[in-house]
């Protein structure tokens, strides 16, 4: 396996890019390869089956880019499809939901833990068992935000709609005193700005994209497989909108997104 070789990453949609956003600024050295899975957006409403379906057709894409390792910047595919990628890869393969679940419980205070994600984590019950696992002692409140992804994939991160709906999801959790609140899904970042504004200033919010990015760096260091010298080419490729997606990405990357390929992902 070459040095140079790029990491793969792939989401839904456009979420996954506040991970890659966080792999390019911790390790600037390395190339990415993103997939943003933007025809069939969300993962969060879907069955399991089909979550691991879509994994594995992108994941088989991926690796005609001969990819060193693959992050799974959704929390949706982490939640259902990390364990059974895992297994039939003999690369490094990375979800988003124990970094984020260790930062959480290393930022709370009084064992009150709020995590927000989609419908399909929160049925999952990851975030609960593993924070659990971790400390016994820690309290979980769950809540599905099913309409984040599609305001965020909208562009809708400052509308006073999204104001709105986040007032709603997150009024439940201010009612249980949470001082650390799980953004529990990608594309959740993007509305951080909105969401410490109704939750207040005392909840701290866990970004799980800077945890994985720093998790990312660690596992490549202990499998030999950083890159120290490389100028990288990111390239970028999504199932449908490649326009749109260009044109967001360019408002959130470091890097300048001159091309976003659109493919056809259901040849693989």
């Amino acid at each position: 396996m070459s040095l140079d070789a790029p990491i793969g990453v792939f989401d839904s949609g456009v979420g996954g890019l506040t991970v890659a956003r966080e792999l390019m600024r911790q390790m600037p050295q390395e190339q990415i390869i993103y997939f943003g899975d933007t025809a069939r957006v969300p993962y969060g409403s879907k069955s399991k089956e089909t979550v691991i379906s879509f994994s594995r057709q992108i994941t088989k894409f991926l690796l005609t880019k001969d990819v060193k390792a693959i992050v799974i910047a959704c929390n949706t595919a982490s939640s259902f499809a990390l364990e059974t990628i895992r297994n039939e890869l003999s690369i490094p393969v990375i979800g988003v939901i124990r970094p984020g679940a260790v930062a959480a419980a290393q930022a709370t205070q009084n064992g009150r833990i709020g995590v927000i994600a989609t419908q399909g984590t929160i049925n999952s019950g990851i975030y609960t068992r593993t924070l659990t696992e971790m400390n016994s002692e820690l309290q979980v409140f769950e809540k599905a935000c099913p309409l984040f992804v599609p305001l965020v994939e909208e562009g809708w991160l400052y509308d006073s709609v999204t104001i709105e709906i986040a007032e709603r999801y997150l009024n439940e959790l201010q009612g249980y005193d949470v001082d650390s609140l799980v953004l529990g899904c990608t594309h959740y970042p993007l509305l951080s700005h909105t969401i410490q504004k109704v939750m207040g200033p005392d909840v701290t919010l866990v970004n799980p994209a800077f945890e994985t990015a720093k998790y990312t760096k660690d596992v490549l260091l202990k499998n030999g497989l950083e890159c120290s010298t490389q100028m990288p080419n990111h390239k970028f490729y999504v199932s449908d909108g490649a326009e749109k997606f260009k044109s967001f990405a360019n408002t959130i990357l470091p890097c300048e997104v001159e091309e976003a390929k659109g493919i056809d992902i259901e040849q693989y």
